[in-house]
């Protein structure tokens, strides 16, 4: 993973000079705390509760409070009829992804999805024995490329694979987009005589710029299976919760969860920790003070745009993807490290020519950064 290898760099290298002087765009590792509502029901469950009920084995499909606990969430939230019946624990987003590409999915498949897009997602295919094609970017708002999609379904298509808001660009799928993805899918399923099934992967959903509201894909088609993580509303990624949710209206709703309890016995997986799910399931309402994450996205913006790069304001996420200043990304992102910045060329995302930064980062330490970053413009490329 490109993304590990910078950083790890960062790592050493802030080892050599100082973690302050290292200027790390790399990973997106959540830099604000999680809720104190969180410490607090934790500490109140270790105090308080049974160690041997709490410690102990949870059944394979997860938590019974926890799964009627979040079904009530996204019924109250987005309107549809979910019940402790549709939700799945995972281990993350990647859990949640690996289990729902299994379930709908049998070898030799093909599954689409929309560059840019989660590295990741080649070897979470790769493991279910499905093949991952990938739509063709459609800078600079990177929106799908409805058409092109709509060129690459065939026969052997079996689910579609979205990230929305989206790593690594930050945008945010439209309305519009949604439904023109909806249409298509419907159009195909019939054409082909079996249903496509759209996966939607929202870690990010709550990190949403401006006051714009999230559009929840489940409501613009049926056959969805959405895997969210709890990493970045509550800032739990090494606590590796999240889960898969079967729409309602899903005509096979009914099936997805009893699937992935079988998925998970012959994939080695077994739930996340009982502890975790407990202690999540009282913070469904919270989140971490994200507001950091727009201010960090406003700074960095306009200091690109000042810089001459060519680049589109996110909609949300923490990561911007600005375009290169030359044709060669992973160029372009080794120079930067003579000047102590850790960027990730953007090849590995489907996006040759454009590279990621992750600006969840100390807002303080964003703006210091500016000063490397118009070093390294003004030296390398005469800006």
């Amino acid at each position: 993973s490109v993304i590990r290898e910078t950083f790890m760099y960062g790592k050493k290298r802030a080892a050599e000079i100082g973690y302050e002087n290292v200027f790390d765009y790399s990973l997106g590792n959540p830099s604000v705390p999680c809720p104190p509502e969180f410490t607090a029901v934790m500490q109140d469950l270790l105090a308080n509760e049974e160690p041997v009920n709490l410690h102990g084995y949870c059944p394979s499909q997860g938590d019974p409070g926890f799964r009627a606990d979040v079904a009530a969430h996204l019924a109250k939230t987005f309107g549809l009829p979910y019940e402790q019946k549709h939700i799945f624990p995972t281990t993350g987003a990647a859990g949640a992804i690996a289990h729902a590409i299994r379930a709908v999915t049998q070898p030799g498949d093909e599954v689409l999805t929309f560059a840019p897009y989660f590295p990741e997602y080649g070897p979470y295919v790769a493991g279910t024995g499905a093949v991952l094609k990938v739509v063709p970017p459609q800078a600079p708002t990177f929106q799908p490329n409805l058409d092109a999609f709509e060129q690459m379904i065939g026969e052997k298509t079996t689910c579609v694979l979205i990230n929305t808001p989206n790593n690594p660009s930050g945008a945010a799928y439209s309305a519009e987009t949604l439904t023109g993805l909806a249409d298509r899918l419907r159009a195909a399923s019939a054409k082909y005589g079996h249903r496509i099934f759209l996966i939607s992967d929202e870690p990010y959903r709550e990190i949403m710029f401006g006051g714009q509201p999230i559009q929840y894909a489940a409501k613009f088609y049926d056959d969805t299976l959405t895997c969210y993580s709890f990493s970045k509303s509550l800032s739990l990624p090494g606590e590796r919760i999240g889960y898969v949710a079967a729409n309602p209206r899903c005509e096979d709703a009914e099936y997805i969860v009893p699937m992935c309890g079988q998925i998970s016995r012959g994939t080695g997986h077994n739930c996340p920790a009982s502890l975790i799910q407990l202690a999540v399931a009282e913070c469904l309402d919270e989140t971490s003070d994200l507001g950091v994450y727009e201010t960090n996205m406003e700074l960095i913006y306009a200091e690109l745009k000042k810089l001459g790069f060519t680049v589109v304001k996110p909609s949300g996420t923490f990561y911007i993807f600005p375009k290169a200043l030359e044709e060669d990304a992973n160029a372009f992102c080794k120079k930067a490290m003579k000047y102590d910045l850790a960027l990730v060329p953007g090849d590995s995302f489907g996006c040759p020519g454009y590279f990621r930064m992750a600006y969840c980062i100390d807002t303080e330490k964003v703006r210091r950064s500016f000063a490397a970053l118009e070093k390294f413009v003004a030296e390398e490329y005469g800006k």
